[in-house]
């Protein structure tokens, strides 16, 4: 008698969904260990997010994570070895690791698709950058958050969380929590800004639905500049420079076909209908 061995296929690190048209839903896809970052992991998330550079439909990316967790920062038990990285000192390593991990932050911050953080559960160190990145947050109440990296006897600093932060919650509490690396619960992260918004974890998805119902109100083009415009006027050093930022903003929206139809779905109160021209 034959017996049939049955070959399950392992579990992407990072599933992708089509949530609807012009949205798609990233998961990170480790719930046995709160989705913490690994290699794998970490270059599944880079494929992606490349792949999003030349993806046109998509306007809006929900990033989640799978089970109890958002994600937990870097996988203590081991993150894997970097391609590239044979034969390098340790010292070489650890810098290719960590330029690894930070890239991802400054792709997200780069794409023009608009990130929203759907945070699950815990949020702490490589996790809490990953929330900082997007640009909405809306968490569930049970979520908790960490800058952490202090507290395994990293500096503090890591993954753009000293720029980030400050710029999210003000830079006294930034301060605190990256100092002490303490953790904070939902509702502390919407009363200092971090959240845009906290609801029960079953209406996490819903919540999130209004906000993606929200976006794609909005013509491609002023979309993508609109959040390009809020995080360069970040670093924008004056006020005159900001202004003059966003009058070529005002000018390139104003010469789309798209600009028109807006204007007249709004005046005459139905749905807009979009052609990303």
């Amino acid at each position: 008698m034959y017996r049939v061995r049955m070959h399950t296929a392992p579990e992407p690190p990072i599933k992708v969904e089509q949530h609807r048209d012009g949205v798609i839903v990233l998961t990170l896809n480790r719930p046995d260990r709160l989705n913490t970052l690994t290699v794998e992991l970490v270059d599944a998330m880079h494929a992606e997010l490349d792949r999003l550079t030349t993806d046109n439909r998509t306007r809006v990316v929900v990033l989640t994570g799978a089970g109890r967790g958002f994600c937990a920062g870097l996988d203590l038990g081991g993150f894997g070895e970097v391609p590239g990285s044979e034969g390098l000192g340790t010292v070489q390593t650890s810098m290719l690791t960590q330029t690894r991990i930070a890239t991802l932050v400054q792709k997200i911050r780069r794409l023009p698709q608009v990130f929203v953080a759907a945070v699950n559960g815990a949020a702490a160190g490589g996790g809490l950058a990953l929330v900082s990145a997007c640009d909405i947050r809306i968490a569930s109440d049970s979520a908790v958050f960490a800058v952490s990296f202090i507290r395994v006897g990293f500096s503090g600093c890591d993954i753009g969380t000293s720029w980030m932060l400050p710029r999210l919650v003000g830079a006294g509490r930034a301060h605190e929590l990256m100092l002490t690396g303490r953790r904070f619960d939902a509702a502390e992260a919407l009363r200092i800004g971090l959240l845009a918004d906290v609801v029960p974890g079953e209406r996490l998805l819903e919540r999130v639905d209004i906000a993606i119902d929200a976006l794609l109100a909005a013509p491609p083009m002023s979309l993508a500049l609109t959040k390009r415009g809020m995080w360069l006027a970040l670093e924008i050093p004056s006020l005159d420079t900001a202004i003059e930022m966003e009058n070529r903003q005002q000018v390139l929206t104003t010469a789309t076909a798209d600009q028109p139809e807006a204007m007249a779905a709004y005046v005459e109160r139905r749905a807009p209908v979009y052609r990303n021209r």
